[in-house]
């Protein structure tokens, strides 16, 4: 399994992320304020497992598939896009603006079984799936080690 540093301010940030978002408050990317330095949300995903394969599911409402990478490198996937945000248009004021825009990057580590070179992406109803087989563990071969 691939190791994943844990950086605390990160943990500390997303906290006060979640709780501006609870008040009202300014966020990350919202007009006027200074983007972050990292993504300015984060799609919900789930993960799943079965024993031939890892299912990840992320909800990208509004997110062109074109708009999307994934990667996966030494066993960590990550999820990386951009949903724009629509420009205020003549006529049309905006009195609520809830969702989020923005970039967005995720990063889940799997196992060290997948077989990345066989995985498959789909995008279908704002839902991108990603399905990631597994590989055989190799098994531990036995030596004999004769002694003189």
């Amino acid at each position: 399994m691939a190791v994943v540093k844990w950086d605390p301010w990160q943990e500390i940030e997303d906290m006060f992320d979640r709780y501006t978002r609870a008040v009202g408050w300014p966020r990350r990317g919202a007009p006027g304020v200074e983007p972050g330095s990292k993504a300015d949300w984060a799609p919900r995903v789930d993960i799943s497992e079965t024993d031939a394969e890892f299912s990840i599911k992320a909800e990208l409402p509004e997110v062109r598939k074109d708009d999307v990478k994934i990667t996966i490198d030494n066993g960590v996937v990550t999820l990386q896009g951009e949903r724009k945000q629509e420009t205020e248009q003549k006529g049309k004021t905006f009195h609520r603006v809830e969702r989020y825009y923005g970039s967005f990057s995720r990063s889940f580590a799997l196992p060290d079984n997948i077989d990345d070179a066989k995985a498959r992406a789909t995008f279908h109803d704002g839902v991108l799936t990603l399905q990631i087989p597994k590989r055989e563990r190799a098994q531990p071969k036995g030596v004999e080690i004769r002694v003189e």
